[in-house]
């Protein structure tokens, strides 16, 4: 592990690579921008994972270096899957870490976010679990960026510092979406009438 400017963790990264991208709220942001300004040089690269909340591989200018191969259909690249410039593998959440496990779709790197480490050097996969760990055990390369926005939590989200072969230390807010603007009256109504159904405290039982 070592901490390393980012043309230094990006190099790790070779060209013809399948990259695993860590996704939901935990994309990372930075990495992805970084990559997708060195792809022309790695060309021709694979994206794979769940759920990536930004569309930077899905520019139309990266089209003839990246090819995004998803595990989950996301409002960023559903047009591209549906004209062919994108794939997606049909696959139930619960088997998707075999693809990695078993070598099904082997890894060359994976980009994930992490908190700081402890002190005793365990950083936290945050807000995003879902198969990271899967493809941290098995890519050849991992690379992370560490962001002091992504708060700790527990289960099996810790990596230790070890693991990493390099990380960068950027911090910015994680992704988010914001749904409000596309709540009609007739979702408004509909939930006014389910609220009603259900007696205030009954999440606390």
């Amino acid at each position: 592990m070592a901490k390393m400017l980012i043309d230094q963790a990006l190099s790790l990264i070779k060209p013809s690579s399948r990259i695993f991208v860590h996704g939901c709220a935990a994309t990372p942001k930075y990495l992805n921008r970084e990559l997708a300004n060195r792809a022309s040089q790695l060309k021709p690269l694979e994206i794979t994972g769940v759920l990536l909340l930004d569309d930077t591989y899905s520019d139309p200018k990266f089209k003839d270096n990246v090819f995004h191969n998803s595990l989950f259909v996301s409002p960023f690249i559903r047009s591209y899957v549906a004209d062919g410039t994108a794939s997606y593998i049909p696959t139930l959440l619960s088997e998707m870490p075999r693809l990695f496990d078993e070598n099904i779709l082997p890894l060359d790197a994976a980009l994930i976010q992490v908190s700081p480490p402890d002190k005793h050097g365990y950083c936290s996969l945050g807000v995003a679990l879902e198969i990271t760990r899967s493809a941290v055990r098995n890519a050849k390369k991992i690379i992370a960026q560490v962001n002091r926005h992504m708060p700790r939590t527990h289960g099996d989200t810790f990596v230790h510092m070890n693991e990493i072969d390099a990380y960068v230390e950027h911090d910015e807010p994680l992704m988010e979406l914001d749904y409000s603007q596309e709540i009609t009256e007739i979702e408004r109504s509909i939930g006014k009438r389910v609220a009603e159904l259900i007696d205030d405290g009954s999440t606390r039982k």
